[in-house]
């Protein structure tokens, strides 16, 4: 009698060892997890380089008074006394003379 339970024990066991690791078990779950951490490294790593390029300008920009300069000319049309400002407009339509 107890050889046969036994045996049924270690049937049972058997079975929920092959569910653990081939069915809805932590094996499939691991797998999802290790691709989710991968992902996760790649957009960190994509961030890690964006928040370098912004300190780097925000650096540029405490240092000295060209990094302001510049940013003030290109992004609210700085200019300076005595400067000509010149802006030229490229057509997307060609003229009458085809130009």
């Amino acid at each position: 009698m107890t050889r046969w339970l036994i045996v049924v024990l270690m049937v049972l066991l058997a079975g929920l060892q092959y569910r653990l690791w081939s069915g809805d078990g932590v094996a499939v779950r691991a797998r999802g997890l290790e691709q989710s951490v991968v992902e996760q490294r790649e957009r960190n790593r994509l961030l890690r380089t964006r928040n370098d390029a912004l300190a780097a300008e925000v650096e540029g920009l405490k240092q000295g008074d060209d990094a302001v300069e510049e940013r003030a000319r290109s992004e609210l049309g700085l200019v300076l006394p005595g400067e000509v400002f010149y802006r030229i407009i490229e057509s997307s339509e060609p003229d009458a003379d085809g130009r």
